[in-house]
This record gives C-alpha cells, sequence and structure tokens, in this order.
C-alpha cells in the first residue's frame, strides 16, 4: 500500500506526520495522522480484507509469503537503508535486520503449508471408538498489530508473516517515529500477490491506537511495546485475545570459569546493540567477584573503542537513538543514578539525540536504572559472590524477557537455566541473542503470550473439530 492509498482511506487531506532523521533531523517522508475519525472507514477496508484472506487457499499465502521474501532479498540495500533513515540503527544492523525479515517471512510461508490441524485419535478413548476426526486451524478473522520503532521492518514481519500464513486480515499501526519500513514491507507484500484489503495500515497517534484496540470486532491485538501501553490495551480491550512483548531488563551472570574474552565480546555487542533499543539488550552484568576487576577493565576498553556516530557510515558502531527527547530521558535517568551514589566508568555524553556508551558501576538497587528497563545504550556492572544471590538479583524484577549466562560447566549452566526467570535463557551468549523461529516471551509480566513463527501463527489461528460418528 502506497503512502497515498493510505490517505485516501479515511480523510481528504489528513493531517501528517514528519518522519525525522534520528541523526540529523532532516525529513525521510510524510505519512497521513490519522485519529479515531478514520476507523470506520479502516474497518470498512479490513472487512473486504477478512473475507479476501480466508478466500486465499494455502499454497497461495505460502507464494505469496516466499516471493514478497525473495524481492526484499533482491532489495535488501534499499530496505537497509531506510531503516537507518528513519531508525538510526547503523548500517551493519540494519542488513542484519533486513535478513532477519526475509527469513521470518520464509519461516511463514511454512507454516501456511504445513500446520493445518492434525487427526485426532477418538478411537483410543472408550467410548468413541466409532469415530473418526480431525482439527483444522482456521483463521480467527481481523487482528490489529501495533509495532515499535527499534526493529521496524522484522517486528512487523513477526505480525503480518503468520497473519497471513493463518488467513486473516490485518489494521497495522506501526510505530509513528518509524512507519516507512512497514509501508514498504505492505507493498512488497501486495506485489507479491496480496490483496491490498488484507493490510490495512493505519498511522497515527494515541488517539488513533486506542480507538482501534476498542473495536468490537476485532479478534486479536498483537503488540510491542511498553509495559506501561500494554497495561492501558489491556484495560480496554475487552473479551478478544491479546499477545504481548512487553519489555525486559536483561541479567547476564558471568561466572568465573567463562572464556572472559569471548563473554566481554558478547557482553558489549549485547548491550549496545541499536544504541541499546532492545528489549532483550543486556542491561545488568553480574560478574564473579575472582574475576570482576578483569572483566570490568577489558569491557570499558571495548565500549570505549565503539564508533559512535553517523549509522549510515558502515564504520560506526553505535547510532543515534530514535529521539533528542529519548536521549534526554536516558541523561536524566544516568544524572539520577549517579546522584544516588552510581560510578561511572565511561560515556554520558549526549549529543542532541546521540548518547555515548555508558557503563556504571555500584548502581543503587533502588533506582530506576536498576528497577526498570533502560532502553538505551547503559549497562551496569554487578559484582557477586554467591551464586544463589546472582539469581536473586538476576529475578528481582517484574517482567523479564531473556537472560544470559557463560560459564564452562554446562551442568551448572542447566542448573542456573532452570532456576532463572525469564522466557529465554542464552548460554554462553549474551541475553540479546533471537532466533525468529523459536518462541519469543517473556515471564512475569514480560509478556502475553509467544511470538515465533510458528507460535504467533498458531495464537492467531482456531481450532476446528470434525467428528464422524458411525465410521465402520
Amino acid at each position: 500500500m502506497s503512502v497515498s492509498s493510505l490517505a485516501s482511506i479515511m480523510l481528504p487531506e489528513p493531517a501528517q506526520i514528519d518522519v525525522l532523521s534520528p541523526f540529523d533531523g532532516r525529513l525521510i517522508g510524510r505519512v497521513p495522522c490519522l485519529d479515531a475519525t478514520a476507523v470506520p472507514g479502516l474497518l470498512a477496508r479490513a472487512r473486504i480484507g477478512v473475507r479476501d484472506s480466508a478466500a486465499l487457499p494455502r499454497h497461495r499465502r505460502a507464494r505469496i509469503l516466499e516471493d514478497a521474501a525473495h524481492a526484499i532479498e533482491r532489495d535488501a540495500e534499499a530496505f537497509a537503508r531506510l531503516i537507518v533513515a528513519e531508525a538510526g540503527k547503523t548500517l551493519r544492523q540494519a542488513e542484519k535486520e533486513v535478513k532477519r525479515c526475509v527469513n521470518t517471512l520464509k519461516l511463514s510461508a511454512e507454516e501456511a503449508r504445513r500446520n493445518a490441524g492434525e487427526v485426532i485419535p477418538f478411537g483410543a478413548y472408550e467410548g468413541s471408538e466409532s469415530r473418526q476426526g480431525w482439527f483444522t486451524r482456521e483463521p480467527l478473522g481481523l487482528i490489529v498489530a501495533i509495532t515499535p520503532y527499534n526493529d521496524p521492518l522484522n517486528l512487523v514481519a513477526h505480525k503480518l508473516g503468520p497473519a497471513i500464513a493463518g488467513g486473516n486480515a490485518v489494521i497495522l499501526k506501526p510505530s509513528e517515529l518509524a512507519p516507512l519500513s512497514a509501508l514498504k514491507l505492505v507493498e512488497y507484500l501486495v506485489q507479491a500477490g496480496l490483496p491490498d484489503s488484507v493490510v490495512t495500515v493505519a498511522t497515527g497517534g494515541v488517539d488513533l491506537g486506542k480507538a482501534l484496540v476498542e473495536v468490537r470486532e476485532v479478534r486479536m491485538i498483537s503488540f510491542t511495546g511498553g509495559f506501561a501501553t500494554g497495561e492501558a490495551i489491556a484495560r480496554s480491550a475487552g473479551l478478544k485475545k491479546l499477545a504481548m512483548d512487553l519489555g525486559g531488563n536483561a541479567p547476564v551472570l558471568v561466572l568465573e570459569d567463562c572464556d572472559l574474552e569471548a563473554t566481554v565480546e558478547s557482553c558489549v555487542s549485547g548491550a549496545f546493540w541499536a544504541a541499546g533499543q532492545n528489549c532483550i539488550g543486556t542491561q545488568r552484568i553480574l560478574v564473579h567477584r575472582s574475576i570482576y576487576a578483569d572483566f570490568r577493565e577489558r569491557f570499558v576498553h571495548q565500549t570505549r573503542a565503539l564508533v559512535t556516530g553517523d549509522p549510515a557510515l558502515r564504520s560506526t558502531d553505535v547510532g543515534p537513538m530514535i529521539s533528542e527527547q529519548a536521549a534526554h530521558r536516558t541523561e536524566h535517568l544516568v544524572n539520577s543514578a549517579l546522584v544516588e551514589g552510581a560510578v561511572l566508568l565511561c560515556g554520558h555524553q549526549r549529543q542532541a539525540g546521540s548518547y555515548a556508551p555508558t557503563v556504571l558501576e555500584q548502581v543503587s538497587h533502588s533506582s530506576a536504572l536498576w528497577q526498570q528497563e533502560v532502553f538505551a545504550p547503559v549497562v551496569i556492572l554487578e559484582p557477586f559472590e554467591h551464586l544463589d544471590a546472582a539469581v536473586a538479583l538476576a529475578n528481582a524484577p517484574e517482567y523479564s524477557l531473556h537472560a544470559g549466562l557463560f560459564t564452562r560447566d554446562l551442568g551448572k549452566a542447566l542448573k542456573l537455566a532452570r532456576q532463572i526467570e525469564a522466557g529465554g535463557v542464552m548460554i554462553n551468549d549474551s541475553s540479546d541473542y533471537r532466533f525468529d523461529a523459536m518462541p519469543f516471551g517473556g515471564f512475569k509480566y514480560g509478556s502475553l503470550g509467544r511470538e515465533g513463527v510458528r507460535f504467533a501463527y498458531e495464537d492467531m489461528t482456531q481450532p476446528k473439530v470434525v467428528c464422524i460418528n458411525g465410521v465402520a
């Protein structure tokens, strides 16, 4: 769907959202700023999409997803440059996101072909010997998908791919800070043969999102974003399915027998990837006291070596945050932690929306920086002596997506993996490792349900049982 066709959904001359470069503030593009008054028009279009999507046979859904994936792979550089421009990711990081999007769509195509249901063994139960049957996986109908700015292409693919594979229609509300990659993805799906009614893109602010969430005929809301917004959606959504990835405060445990060089390298990457705007980014690194001084020296040295600047340059390691406001918030959080007694090891310089990779120690456990998801290029180092105490610190937050731990002792690692309360425990990897086929979500308030293509697909479909009695 083009930006111009978006505007024609509802208002003849809608207000506009300027999409600005997080790095230098230049105008990247404009999209319509729809509000709650646009919802009836959006729904009228989406109802057509519900019919059109359900009518697509599974092989067509799969082919559309595969063809779109191949086209994106062909035009990977253009997609990567767009991510760099609107989201501020570095070029190398954007290229990786495009590859992941391609993989997500291909995985979705596989679900369309294979995950159609199962035979039910009625004869395995006494009294049902005369019955045969199966269940199929049927579309839910209309899904509202709300996506964030930090992965503006692949996180959209994680909503659209499984939804399309399952025969659903989607109203997609991408982040107003970085909507252009989502629009481009939808254009490629339509070019691959998807009826243009199946995905309706709605760009706008909080007012639009709130109105969409409250629509009764929406069967599911798939949301990735902050905890406070997720809680507000849950309060107002009514009786519909909710799938949410809300946030994390990822701990990494570094044991005394780890491969120190590899551990430091992995933790630096995990902490500062995408300028720390990563829900599974490494935030708190708990290091055994016997190696703490050595780890700290190496970690700070590697952090200082990171190149911060223009994300369009291949040499840049850390680009800007999504906005100057986000960088200001980070600066304030760190200042508050310093007032409370934290020690700054490096970083804490801001220039407009760019914030230097920052390392702290001796951070108060009552501070916002320790307790909340910082979502910024800031990491906390903390020594520990006893593993039980480290696990208790790791498990303290109310939400938890991923954790990491480093040790050469596999038995100890597996024991710790059982004790850590997180949706994923990465052994000898930082917390930010994710493969798009695995179940992805959190413990406690970290999420509702799981993403990962197969798991999202199953959440976006519903079983229908067919049972035949009187079979000889």
